[in-house]
């Protein structure tokens, strides 16, 4: 009886047994198959599609299917330098580029591992990772190269690019170490070779090589890129007369391979470092073909604009007549065949508020080969006509220095773009007023005038001045030619209660009240030392007699006026100046923007003078979409064609 009670229990406990296995099976055949799918968003799909080591530090699915394909899937988990040593070896013998493309990715997945654990060995596995990058895009082999069409070719090209950037060691700064010498490879050796021969500037002259993406931009509107290979690059120069703050070019590292997979393994693989200007260089040859280069001209100017000082310095300047020292700025070391566009900025401004137009105007391949940009700043509360001697004498003195032989037929065919007051500055390196500005201060000669020779060279500087020969275009931007609606006298006397006007030869012992008997000067500015505000009232006579002078004859010049929106043109105003002040006759095109005084960073305002600089080079493009029509004024003569001028 006992014996038949767990008999009984037995078949009891088995038949629960395969009861419970038999509804769990049942669950698991209802919940999912062995292979099937899930249904997903269109954006969960192209994450999916997209998954790589660089955005999401796992390996793609183009790289698992060549684990795969070799059984290395656990391998690599497991023993990660293990697996790429047999792939690589696999690789000597088997010519599939997809092979290359895996190794790439691994390598730079195995220098993340190493830089999570501090090994010093990081940065020779992103290198081995650029290597095989490069391998798979421009390598020989019985598989042609890969198509833009296929998504490992752009994924290579940033695998390339970003396993340079962390393939060298950073310095204290952030800077990278760019040295020659053998490397030492987790497979093979691979020997560096520097290559500054390709940089039209010397190395030597640059203190830091930054990473251009290792920083974030503000500020600007647009990040200008060019897509390509290579590592994009902040170069710093030290300080100068002409770059006081120090420069910051665009420059690119290029690394070029010279062997394959075989001399990597057998350690006689070598390779040059090599460096390009992105004002220069857009691309290079590598094996008979055009490879692009990729730049970043944004980065350096955002990074040499991130003082806060250099921003409040116009308005610190004209509060305090402070001296400036550097009247011009080079952005970037001189360059024969480059013609020089130098902007003028206005009143309580500096060069800075220039930026997102050098920005933009600096994308265009073609501006940014053919041109160089120079900034001339001053002190803006200082009278017009003493802010002009002086931009007329810096250009002068720059040409003289960087072209003594006159050699250089770009630096003769100078383009000059003044905003507001600078407009005024602009217009007085254009025209040769003989004696029509001192006989709209004086019935008398400058001769009989009852002043000090230096005070009468000065006068004479200031007054009977000829024209720069260099100078073939003008643009003037929101410029008051006939004065600005806003220095009306109370706004002048307020502005002489609160600023430091500067102290000139003109107005020291009292020199300004004698010269104030024998000149005609209006009652506003008597007894007192002008600034620039009284400079730009509508009763200066000088100002009358500058709006009669004409553009001479080898000069083009343009207008580009602001009008706020909803203003009639003609009777319209930018809050600042009038349309009416703002138009002049004897230019080549007149443009209406609809914007603010400060519209040199509108974009229909960088497309005129985008248009205006591709003239310049007798190139004609189409103006800006969607804005006012041109208005065209009557010119008295057509003016000389830029494709007759410009070499």
């Amino acid at each position: 009886m006992k014996e038949t009670t767990t008999l009984s229990s037995r078949c009891s406990l088995r038949m629960f047994h395969c009861l419970t296995l038999l509804m769990l099976l049942g669950l698991l055949a209802g919940c999912a198959t062995p292979v099937g799918v899930t249904r997903v968003s269109a954006e969960k799909s192209y994450r999916l599609s997209t998954v790589n080591p660089l955005n999401q530090k796992v390996v793609s699915n183009s790289a698992k299917a060549v684990l795969q394909r070799y059984n290395l899937t656990e391998t690599f988990r497991d023993k990660p330098q293990s697996a790429i040593k047999t792939l690589h070896e696999t690789a000597v013998h088997d010519d599939r580029r997809d092979i290359l493309f895996a190794l790439a990715e691994l390598n730079y997945l195995d220098g993340e591992r190493l830089q999570t654990d501090a090994s010093p060995a990081a940065p020779d596995s992103f290198l081995l990772s650029a290597v095989y990058a490069y391998l798979y895009l421009l390598g020989d082999g019985t598989e042609p190269p890969p198509t833009a069409y296929d998504i490992r070719f752009r994924e290579a090209c940033d695998l390339y690019n970003r396993a340079l950037w962390r393939a060298f060691p950073e310095n204290r700064d952030g800077g990278l170490e760019f040295r020659s010498g053998p490397r030492k490879l987790p497979v093979g050796e691979l020997n560096i070779t520097l290559k500054p021969e390709t940089l039209a500037w010397k190395l030597d002259n640059i203190e830091s090589f930054l990473p251009a993406d290792s920083f974030d931009i503000h500020g600007l509107t647009v990040r200008n890129r060019s897509p390509g290979l290579g590592l994009p690059l902040i170069a710093l120069t030290p300080k100068s007369p002409e770059a006081p703050n120090g420069g910051a070019l665009p420059v690119t590292a290029f690394l070029r391979v010279a062997g394959g997979v075989k001399e990597l393994g057998s350690g006689v693989e070598s390779a040059t470092l090599e460096f390009y200007s992105a004002y220069d260089d857009t691309e290079v040859k590598v094996n008979d073909r055009s490879v692009p280069l990729e730049t970043d001209s944004t980065a350096p100017l955002a990074y040499r604009l991130d003082n806060k000082k250099i921003w409040r310095a116009g308005v610190r300047r004209f509060l305090s007549a402070a001296h400036i020292s550097n009247p011009l700025i080079l952005i970037q070391p001189y360059e024969p065949g480059r013609i020089p566009v130098v902007f003028v900025h206005g009143t309580a401004s500096s060069p800075v508020w220039w930026a997102e137009m050098l920005n933009t105007l600096r994308a265009d391949p073609v501006i940014r080969k053919r041109y160089q940009f120079w900034f001339f700043q001053y002190n803006s509360n200082n009278l017009v006509l003493l802010s002009a001697v002086q931009l007329r004498e810096t250009l002068s003195g720059m040409v003289a220095q960087l072209d003594p032989a006159g050699q250089d037929p770009a630096l003769q065919q100078m383009v000059v773009i003044g905003h507001s007051q600078g407009g005024l500055l602009t217009k007085m390196t254009a025209v040769a007023p003989k004696e029509e500005l001192w006989k709209s201060l004086s019935d008398k000669s400058l001769d009989e005038l009852d002043a000090a020779p230096e005070i009468k060279d000065l006068l004479r500087r200031t007054l009977l001045f000829e024209p720069l020969p260099f100078v073939t275009r003008v643009v003037f931007i929101s410029t008051p030619h006939r004065g600005s609606f806003l220095t009306k006298n109370w706004v002048r006397n307020l502005v002489r209660k609160v600023v430091t006007s500067p102290v000139d030869l003109l107005f020291k012992g009292g020199l300004y009240n004698k010269l104030f008997t024998q000149l005609k000067l209006p009652a506003s500015v008597r007894d007192r030392v002008p600034t620039s505000i009284d400079g730009m009232s509508a009763e200066n006579p000088l100002l009358q007699a500058l709006v009669k002078l004409p553009l001479e004859p080898q000069v083009t010049g343009h207008s580009i006026i602001s009008v706020l929106p909803d203003m009639e043109i003609e009777t319209g105003n930018d809050g600042v100046v009038e349309y009416q002040s703002a138009h002049i006759d004897g230019v080549a095109s007149e443009f209406v923007v609809r914007s603010a005084h400060s519209c040199q960073g509108h974009p229909f305002t960088i497309e005129e003078v985008r248009r205006i600089l591709m003239e310049h080079l007798g190139v004609q493009v189409a103006g800006p979409a969607n804005a006012e029509p041109l208005l065209v004024p009557a010119v008295s003569a057509p003016p000389t064609t830029a494709a007759e001028r410009v070499p």
